[in-house]
């Protein structure tokens, strides 16, 4: 396999990119999860194509990478460490469905490690397969019952099936298992606020926050949450506050300015709200919902066209975002 180091890096890297590819949202990565002692011995190819290959890595050229082991899979195809590696890089690559396919290849010629399982996992995620990654998460964290990445992963899919009890089960666990997880925690605020347990809901986000900025994650999520609870509580100052925290972590977040959009409309600031909702707009011009904002301020100022404008933009927007399986956040 490749070194140690490197895969960690595209773990690290690659959780970036399912999350939002899964509507799930952007987010630091995970605790890279080391490979197996075994799966660290070194791939069987020549020292020169492996030199090429970490290269190819470091330098994010991953079409080269994957067809370096593509040919010496064709070369050598009862290597499952092969497999595994072509895995890796097709999932950097943002090509979930041939990761499953590599993968599922992977399993005939032995039985998958916990990275690559994980990774098996995260890619039926990343494709809308709920019902498919949930066995292997459940497997996972039965298998690596001290492990906190498990339960926070089943709570989230759980959250997405708005069984936000046994979401909040699992969320409590991965907080039990790891007090320091700030994702853990802003799902444990999710599940609070679902369940209408606003004041715990509050608290978990802000542990998130603390936590987040405890590690300087730069992570813009808890306090947008956090913003979007109060914001619906209409407690407005206070959303406008730590949405304006949110915005401060990341200037780029579109749902940041969305929802403060939102706050600024409802304290009839109507021309900043504007504001915020085309700055989402331009952020993010596949994000629907800014512009059914912007529709219904244009339609209360009389702006008849604009109005029409924007609400033609947003259905067209949803109907994409439900034929690729994208869920934004609530």
């Amino acid at each position: 396999m490749l070194a140690g180091p490197l895969i960690r890096a595209l773990r690290s890297t690659a959780l970036l990119g399912v999350c939002a590819a899964a509507g799930l949202g952007q987010e630091p990565s995970e605790p890279a999860l080391a490979r197996e002692a075994s799966s660290h011995r070194t791939l069987p190819i020549d020292e020169a194509k492996r030199l090429q290959l970490e290269s190819a890595v470091r330098g994010h050229d991953y079409v080269r990478a994957e067809k370096l082991l593509e040919e010496e899979a064709v070369q050598n195809p009862k290597s499952q460490a092969l497999l595994l590696s072509l895995a890796d890089i097709l999932f950097l690559d943002g090509k979930q469905l041939n990761t499953v396919v590599v993968l599922k290849k992977a399993a005939l010629l032995g039985p998958l490690n916990e990275s690559s399982r994980y990774l098996l996992a995260l890619s039926y995620i990343s494709l809308g397969h709920k019902n498919l990654a949930i066995p292997e998460l459940e497997q996972l964290a039965l298998l690596n019952p001290q492990k906190a990445v498990y339960p926070y992963w089943l709570s989230r899919l759980m959250y997405r099936k708005m069984d936000f009890e046994k979401a909040l089960t699992y969320a409590e666990k991965a907080v039990q298992l790891d007090s320091a997880f700030p994702k853990a925690y802003d799902q444990l605020g999710l599940c609070y606020a679902g369940l209408g347990r606003n004041e715990d809901a509050i608290l978990a986000y802000k542990n998130a926050m603390r936590l987040s900025d405890e590690k300087s994650l730069h992570w813009p999520w808890p306090s947008m949450n956090l913003g979007t609870l109060y914001l619906r509580l209409e407690r407005l100052p206070e959303a406008e506050d730590t949405l304006l925290k949110s915005i401060a972590i990341e200037p780029s977040f579109p749902v940041s300015h969305f929802r403060l959009g939102q706050v600024l409309e409802k304290q009839g600031r109507i021309s900043e709200a504007t504001q915020e909702l085309l700055e989402a707009c331009r952020l993010d011009p596949t994000y629907p919902e800014p512009h059914y904002a912007l529709a219904r301020i244009f339609r209360r100022q009389n702006d008849t066209k604009s109005a029409e404008e924007q609400l033609t933009l947003f259905k067209r927007l949803r109907d994409s975002d439900k034929q690729k399986g994208i869920t934004r956040p609530d």
